[in-house]
């Protein structure tokens, strides 16, 4: 009996410590993903709300690259949603809110500026509150 106990165990150790099927690993990768993009959605978000409270003119290009720079932080799931929600929300606003191409262009500079690791603080304006 104890010779069977040893055995059980010892297979349990070697199942354990050893390589995972490619379809196992495929699918922790895919998880990790979609748990990066849904935290880099969260940080595009925190990143609208500090915007919106900070209420700060000439401001926006900084939140704008620092949500991404968050985001893509979280790895290519962050970085994917960043991209996703940052190009929607230019796309809506030259399209449908009437704003003009250049503050687009320069919007897209920035969203591509924090996404790449760029330092946010490069479009950071003078005399914003230290809280953000």
């Amino acid at each position: 009996m104890r010779l069977w106990v040893c055995i059980a165990l010892l297979s349990i150790v070697l199942c354990a410590s050893a390589d995972r099927p490619a379809a196992v690993q495929a699918m922790i990768r895919a998880g990790q993903f979609v748990r990066d993009a849904a935290g880099g959605a969260r940080d595009m978000l925190r990143a609208y709300q500090d915007m919106r409270e900070a209420n700060y003119i000439g401001a926006d290009k900084y939140f704008h690259a620092r949500g991404n720079y968050d985001a893509a932080r979280r790895g290519p799931g962050g970085a994917w949603a960043a991209k996703v929600i940052s190009d929607g929300r230019e796309l809506w606003q030259s399209r449908v809110s009437g704003r003009g191409g250049e503050d687009t262009r320069a919007d897209q500079e920035a969203n591509a500026w924090g996404r790449s690791g760029g330092d946010p603080n490069r479009y950071r304006p003078k005399g914003l509150p230290s809280k953000y």
